[in-house]
């Protein structure tokens, strides 16, 4: 388990590529600069989607934890 504390959680568990990641990028939006967002999802494709978003949007993926049945994606925005 990470220590950080995200300032929103999106659960997109049960949702299909590109789901989970439309619904960050929404999250990441709404959010102030160096907020950080915790993205919960069971989709595969999230562990390549969201670091390659991040890089590209200028946003930190600060940590990925790989948990039993999902994983959790915190995001700082920049």
């Amino acid at each position: 388990m990470t220590d950080i504390e995200p300032q929103e959680t999106v659960d997109a568990r049960g949702a299909a590529c590109p789901g989970p990641l439309m619904d960050l990028i929404g999250a990441i939006r709404s959010a102030e600069s160096g907020d950080v967002v915790r993205l919960l999802s069971d989709s595969d494709g999230s562990l390549t989607d969201v670091p390659e978003w991040a890089d590209e949007a200028g946003n930190e993926l600060l940590a990925v934890e790989e948990l039993d049945e999902h994983n959790a994606f915190y995001v700082e925005k920049a």
